[in-house]
C-alpha cells in the first residue's frame, strides 16, 4: 500500500423524522475518512502521480468501508460523492490528483455499477474543517431525490502535512424528496444521466 494511514473513521446518519413525519424505512447515509500523510507538504511537485495511485486505492478501501457500514450489498446503494480536505503546507491540487484521474473505478467497483460522475468537492482546511460530500444518484444524474450532501469532519484533522479523504454512500435518497424529476424506477443507468 502507498498511502499512509493514520487513521480511519466511519460515520452513519439515520434519519427517522423529518417535518414532523416518521421516514420509514430511515433515509440512511454513511462516510468513511481517512487522514492521511500528505507526501508533497511543504514543497512543489510537477508529477503527482503517487496522489492518483493513493486516490486509487482509497477509492477502493473507503468505498467498501461505507458500504459496510451501512450494512447492505453492494447492489443496493444508491448514491456517492467523495470529498478532500487539504491540511496546511499542501495545496489544492493535491486533493484534485486524489479524487479525480482513479478514484472513481474501485469506488464504482465497491458499489456496484457507478454509470454517473462521482461528484466531488475539496478544500482547504485546518485541524477540525468540515466538508460537505456532495452526493448524487450513482447510476442516473437526474434522480433529483438523490441530489443531496452529508457534512462530515475528523475533530482532530487535516493536521500540517495532512490531507482527510472522505467517500459518502447512501442506500436511499433524501427523506420525502418532492421536487419531481426522475424516480429510481425509472432509472436505466446507461448513460449515467438517465
Amino acid at each position: 500500500m502507498t498511502v499512509k494511514i493514520r487513521k480511519i473513521v466511519t460515520v452513519v446518519e439515520e434519519t427517522m423524522q423529518e417535518a414532523g413525519r416518521e421516514i420509514a424505512p430511515p433515509t440512511r447515509r454513511a462516510a468513511a475518512l481517512a487522514v492521511i500523510a500528505n507526501p508533497f507538504a511543504d514543497r512543489y511537485e510537477a508529477d503527482l502521480e503517487v496522489l492518483m495511485q493513493i486516490g486509487e486505492e482509497l477509492g477502493g478501501l473507503l468505498g467498501e468501508k461505507a458500504v459496510a457500514a451501512l450494512g447492505v450489498a453492494p447492489s443496493k446503494i444508491e448514491s456517492y460523492g467523495k470529498a478532500a480536505i487539504v491540511g496546511e503546507g499542501g495545496e489544492l491540487e493535491h486533493a484534485a490528483a486524489l479524487l479525480h484521474p482513479r478514484m472513481g473505478k474501485p469506488l464504482r467497483q465497491a458499489v456496484e455499477k457507478g454509470a454517473a460522475l462521482v461528484p466531488s468537492s475539496k478544500k482547504m482546511g485546518g485541524i477540525g474543517s468540515a466538508i460537505d460530500v456532495p452526493l448524487g444518484h450513482k447510476d442516473a444524474a437526474y434522480v433529483r431525490s438523490h441530489f443531496d450532501g452529508m457534512e462530515v469532519r475528523v475533530p482532530d484533522a487535516p493536521r500540517r502535512g495532512e490531507i482527510v479523504v472522505a467517500i459518502a454512500v447512501t442506500d436511499s435518497g433524501r427523506p420525502l424528496p418532492r421536487v419531481g424529476g426522475l424516480t429510481t424506477a425509472e432509472v436505466k443507468g446507461e448513460d449515467g444521466l438517465r
